[in-house]
């Protein structure tokens, strides 16, 4: 096809594609309206589903993030001749390994911690108590009128039915216990039956497709991967690096709150701002304008060398999204699914951007999701 550069040159190009396209215009407007609506009816659909079913999807996907991390332990296993199923229960014992030796390494740090807590919470009622008072005298100063208060006031204190909040909040516990009980049955058949699940999934196509479904699946996996070996990598380093930092200003339990911090700290956009509390708790009341400035330094600072330096690295190859799709994503999921819904937003979006990018009717949309 020829260059075409004139701007009346690329007119009569475009005019010539309308005269070949069938139909006249006002058909081929209406179908592409009726398209528009039914993308945006599907989508609607597709939301409200993942709201109602949001536990049992919610399971599903923590389950399949916990069967990618393990899968390089069975794949390993299998290479030397271990079988699959044995391999996966072996991979299930080492997380759950991991996950009782740093709650059996945190247990005792997180209840020293909560002990001291109404120590911290004084120093934070002191502190408020100070910046109230100076609010006070703002308004005393500032004030013309007085505020005309009512003479006869009736308060009016509702019981708190302790009863049916207990009920509820057990029964709360108890959804949240039996959801869970799930996950690692789920990630012993995803492990086991990884490559027969794959294989009938790229079955369900048309023989023409099943090769861009193979495609399309590998690079799921390979974005899901990289995604969760960067996010640990950067957890680590910044845990580390704030570890460091929050144990020079001699802040207390620092090696508890630099890693939590540095995890958290992970969340796009929202996650440095909710990292920087547990350090300033901690160190309210002993530390002044230097130290309360360190801390927060070292937070957005760590955060921004993360996204700037590690994330284009480690994850931005895999996932080319833009930072506009970002952060709708966050705001949808984490509307839908909560805090949970934050932590899921990327991969799924980034996902769907990889289905987009291989089916053609789809392109326009894996384009505007896209970098």
């Amino acid at each position: 096809m020829p260059e075409i550069d004139e701007p009346t040159e690329v007119a009569e190009h475009v005019a010539a594609e309308a005269e070949t396209l069938p139909g006249p215009p006002d058909r081929r407007r209406a179908e592409r309206i009726q398209t528009s609506a039914q993308v945006i009816v599907a989508i609607a659909v597709v939301l409200a589903l993942c709201y109602v079913a949001k536990p049992v999807l919610i399971v599903l996907l923590v389950s399949v993030l916990l069967a990618f991390m393990l899968a390089p332990i069975v794949d390993g296993l299998q290479r030397i001749l271990v079988p699959r199923s044995l391999g996966a229960v072996v991979a299930l014992l080492v997380l759950l390994a991991i996950v009782y030796g740093m709650t059996y390494l945190f247990y005792n740090r997180a209840i020293a911690f909560v002990h001291d807590l109404p120590k911290y919470s004084e120093r934070i009622e002191k502190e408020l108590g100070t910046l109230r008072q100076q609010a006070q005298k703002i308004r005393s100063t500032t004030s013309i009128l007085p505020s005309a208060k009512p003479e006869n006031t009736v308060t009016v204190q509702q019981e708190t039915d302790w009863t049916s909040a207990l009920t509820q909040g057990a029964g709360a516990v108890w959804d949240v216990a039996l959801s869970v009980s799930f996950v690692p049955f789920l990630v012993y058949f995803m492990l086991t039956w990884q490559e027969h699940a794959r294989a009938a999934t790229v079955m369900l196509f048309r023989l023409e497709h099943r090769n861009t479904a193979y495609v399309t699946l590998g690079r799921i996996s390979a974005m899901i991967r990289s995604f969760l070996v960067g996010n640990l990598l950067m957890g680590i380093f910044m845990g580390v690096v704030s570890t460091v930092a929050f144990g020079a200003l001699h802040l207390p339990y620092f090696y508890f709150l630099g890693f939590i911090s540095g995890f958290i700290s992970l969340v796009p956009y929202l996650g440095p701002i909710v990292a920087i509390l547990p350090p300033l708790a901690a160190g309210l009341g002993q530390l002044r304008g230097g130290g309360i400035l360190v801390i927060i330094i070292t937070v957005f600072g760590l955060h921004i060398f993360a996204i700037n330096v590690f994330y284009p690295k480690l994850i931005g190859k895999r996932l080319q999204l833009n930072p506009l799709v970002v952060t709708i994503s966050l705001l949808i999921w984490g509307w839908i699914w909560g805090a949970v819904g934050l932590v899921l937003a990327v991969p799924i979006t980034a996902a769907l951007k990889i289905i987009f990018d291989h089916v053609d009717s789809l392109r326009p949309y894996g384009a505007w999701l896209g970098e």
